[in-house]
């Protein structure tokens, strides 16, 4: 759900970073995360996002000036970095991604919230999405995907656009040729989400197909029962490259599909055990 604006929120929903009122308490909850994760995704990160991530001005130390995040960014890509005060409207959000601007959250989570929390914080925002930014190809796809959402929006079929973000932008996954690899900015920026997606049998990874994504439900309360795989980030904008109405037609007249299940003509690279999810079914019954 989007918060009603804070006073000061400018009508694109943006703010001041206000870089200089970050407390010492959280500059050392980032450099918690971020150790953290740094240490974590070796070995489990795709290497696009790793190399990003080291080329930015974003360290352990303390928290990314969005300035100059985007003095690095803008002259890669193109794209900026706007500060919010939270989660912004659909339409706005899909603005800024059309326009390349990036809105990322101003907020950090507390220590009590290290693990968890529902609303995307900067934590998420900064050191999950804006690395794979530097990516032409993948920033390329950012931006299609706020012209798609535009249109989505006066379609009435932001549902189906809504499960391509998750499967992919959050949670996706990428064969590389050492391995599966984590791109989704959902997992690189969770501890547990970055070992259990890879190292858990429990899970589905199957291969991406954007018909099948976008009729496939997903979990917002736990960990994935299915990671959608992609090749290669052409892919991605490929699947944006198109009319996409005739596609939504087309889904209109399917059921949906629920989480964890495997569907004939899938391309399965791994067919998981389920143990994980149903184990949690039978606990909250």
């Amino acid at each position: 759900m989007v918060a009603e604006a804070p006073p000061g929120t400018r009508p694109d929903y943006t703010i001041d970073q206000n870089w200089d009122a970050y407390t010492a308490a959280d500059h050392a909850t980032w450099h918690t995360l971020f150790r953290r994760q740094e240490e974590i995704l070796k070995g489990r990160a795709a290497p696009e996002f790793l190399e990003a991530l080291a080329d930015l001005p974003m360290a352990a130390d303390r928290i990314p000036d969005f300035r100059r995040l985007t003095d690095m960014l803008h002259p890669a890509t193109g794209w900026s970095i706007v500060a919010v005060p939270g989660l912004v409207p659909g339409d706005i959000f899909f603005e800024h991604l059309a326009n390349r601007r990036f809105p990322v959250t101003v907020w950090i989570r507390t220590p009590e919230q290290m693990d968890y929390l529902e609303e995307p914080d900067l934590f998420h925002d900064t050191f999950g999405h804006v690395p794979l930014l530097m990516n032409p190809v993948f920033a390329d796809f950012i931006q299609a995907y706020g012209r798609a959402g535009q249109e989505a929006t006066r379609l009435g079929c932001l549902d189906y656009l809504g499960r391509l973000y998750w499967y992919t932008v959050e949670f996706g996954l990428i064969r590389r040729p050492e391995g599966m690899r984590i791109y989704g900015a959902g997992i690189v920026s969770s501890r547990g989400e970055s070992v259990w997606c890879l190292e858990d049998p429990s899970p589905n990874h199957i291969g991406f197909d954007l018909r099948r994504v976008m009729r496939t439900h997903y979990r917002i309360d736990d960990y994935q029962e299915t990671y959608f795989v992609i090749d290669e980030y052409d892919q991605l904008f490929a699947a944006l490259e198109r009319d996409l109405q005739p596609v939504y037609e087309e889904l209109k007249r399917t059921t949906v599909l629920e989480p964890g299940g495997v569907q004939p003509g899938d391309t399965v690279y791994r067919r998981g055990t389920g143990v994980y999810h149903r184990a949690r079914r039978r606990a909250a019954e």
